[in-house]
C-alpha cells in the first residue's frame, strides 16, 4: 500500500495534483479510514497539520507531496513535504511513486529551518560538521558545486558517518522489504538545507546505487 498525502497552495492545485495521482493509478480517498489494499491519494487544505498529527500518531506511513507555493501554516505540507512540485512534475512523480516491485530508496536532503520529514527511516542532524556557509567562496553555492563537496567530504567525520549509514541501509532494506515497506527515506539535515546535507545525501545516493535490485533518488527538498 501506498498512501500519497497532498497539500497545495490552493484548492485548485491541489485538485489537479490528485487527478495527475489518479491517472496514475491512485485511488483517492477523503479521509484516513479509507485506506485498504493498493495505492491511494489524500488531498489535505489549510495545511493539513491535523490530518499529518493524525496519521502521525496512527504510525500510517505516508509520502506527503506539496504543489506550488507554501501554504502559509505551520506544520503544513509545505514545511514538511518529501517533495515540493510544480504543475510540470506531477505526472513523472506520480507514476514514480506507484507501489513497487523493486525497493526504492531516497537519499533526501532538508533544511531543519522548515521543518524535519515526518515518514523518514533515519534522519541524521548534519550540524556537527563545519558549515561550507561561512566560507566567502562557498556561501552562495550548494552541496551540489564540487568546491562544496570537496570542503564537505574532506572532513573525516563525514566520511565515517557515510560508512555507518551505508551499512545500516543495508541491514535494513531486506528488513522493510520483508514488511512490505518497498520505500525507504533517509533524510540529512542542516540549518539551510543547502550545503551540508545536499553533499551527504548526494554521496550517499552514489553509493547505494551499486546495490542491485534497488532505485534510489537524490532529493534536495529545499533547494531547486
Amino acid at each position: 500500500m501506498t498512501l500519497i498525502v497532498v497539500g497545495a497552495a490552493d484548492e485548485q492545485r491541489m485538485q489537479d495534483a490528485i487527478g495527475a495521482f489518479e491517472a496514475a493509478g491512485f485511488r483517492r480517498i477523503t479521509e484516513l479510514d479509507g485506506l485498504g489494499d493498493g495505492d491511494f491519494v489524500l488531498g489535505v487544505s489549510d495545511g493539513g497539520a491535523e490530518v499529518l498529527r493524525e496519521a502521525d500518531r496512527r504510525a500510517i506511513k505516508y509520502v506527503l507531496v506539496h504543489d506550488g507555493e507554501s501554504d502559509g501554516h505551520e506544520g503544513g505540507s509545505f514545511e514538511r513535504a518529501h517533495h515540493r512540485i510544480e504543475a510540470g512534475q506531477r505526472d513523472e512523480l506520480a507514476r514514480h511513486l506507484r507501489s513497487r516491485e523493486r525497493p526504492l530508496i531516497t537519499c533526501l536532503a532538508f533544511a531543519y529551518k522548515n521543518g524535519a520529514p515526518a515518514d523518514a527511516a533515519l534522519l541524521i542532524d548534519a550540524r556537527f560538521l563545519d558549515n561550507p556557509y561561512w566560507v566567502p567562496e562557498l556561501k552562495h553555492l550548494s552541496g551540489r558545486d564540487a568546491a562544496v563537496v570537496d570542503y564537505v567530504m574532506n572532513q573525516p567525520s563525514a566520511g565515517r558517518l557515510l560508512d555507518d549509514v551505508q551499512r545500516i541501509v543495508r541491514d535494513l532494506l531486506p528488513l522493510y522489504r520483508s514488511k512490505g515497506r518497498m520505500h525507504l527515506v533517509v533524510a540529512f539535515g542542516c540549518t539551510g538545507g543547502q550545503h551540508r546535507s545536499v553533499v551527504l545525501a548526494g554521496e550517499l545516493a552514489e553509493r547505494l546505487r551499486e546495490i542491485e535490485g534497488v532505485d534510489v533518488d537524490f532529493v534536495t527538498r529545499d533547494i531547486d
